[in-house]
């Protein structure tokens, strides 16, 4: 499925992304760390049969400008925000944010706790990932690792998110409510070469404690997947947006 792509005029600078189908809630798709909006292509088509998504590149990532300052999480929950209103794509939304982008969502839910009428959390960063002194230098390498598959589409070193992982776990510790919303965590259950299996497993037990966020929360295993349940279990993650999307609509 080839994706139509626009431009959208930010305050920041330009920003490419795709907004497809119609329907409510509103999804907001966000991506893993440097991750394009192609990264959602196997499950795109199926969701937005019945309601509207919006999913973008962050900049620096293919064709949206490169980034003028930190993007760290604030900035970047900040700029998808005034890039959705800019869309006309009006909140509550439903956030599905996978790895890097768990954070983003997380930050905007407690942020925007209005604005939010749940998360899928796929394969989602915790911000215990980057806090286990234990840990904290096999994480940061082994996403630092995981996230350089993309690095062809960011030539924007000094400026890009990986760098400001630390600042947006702070912002996220900074605001203690979050909303009571219903939350779905997907993790991968395969091994993954790219992270040491102890980090995994830890990584694991991080995502699961994401259900404590809420009393609405519900965990889904892909275990044929790895760190992208989205390309290799696609028809989980649609199954799983879609259970939320009716347990939104019974809730509202």
């Amino acid at each position: 499925m080839a994706i139509e792509i626009s431009k959208l005029e930010t305050s920041r600078g330009k920003l490419q992304c795709n907004i497809s189908g119609n329907g409510k809630p509103n999804i907001v798709l966000i991506n893993g760390g440097s991750g394009p909006i192609e990264g959602w292509m196997k499950i795109l088509p199926e969701i937005s049969e019945s309601s509207s998504v919006f999913s973008y590149n962050r900049f620096g990532v293919t064709g949206s400008d490169k980034p003028q300052e930190p993007q760290d999480g604030l900035t970047i929950v900040e700029t998808l925000r005034e890039a959705l209103k800019i869309s006309g794509f009006e909140p509550p939304f439903l956030l599905v944010g996978h790895s890097l982008g768990g954070l983003y969502a997380n930050l905007y839910a407690r942020r925007y706790p209005n604005e939010v009428a749940g998360i899928v959390f796929l394969e989602s960063s915790h911000p215990k990932d980057i806090c286990l002194d234990e840990y904290q230098g096999k994480i940061v390498k082994a996403i630092n690792k995981m996230f350089s598959m993309f690095d062809s589409f960011s030539s924007h070193k000094q400026f890009n998110e990986v760098h400001f992982v630390k600042k947006t776990v702070e912002q996220i510790h900074a605001i203690d409510r979050f909303p009571d919303i219903p939350v779905y965590v997907i993790t991968g259950g395969k091994e993954n070469r790219m992270i040491p299996e102890e980090v995994r497993i830890k990584r694991i037990e991080h995502q699961l404690e994401l259900l404590s966020l809420s009393k609405q929360s519900k965990h889904i295993p892909a275990e044929k997947s790895g760190h992208f349940p989205q390309f290799s279990e696609p028809r989980v993650v649609i199954d799983t947006i879609k259970d939320c999307v009716e347990q939104i609509k019974q809730t509202r």
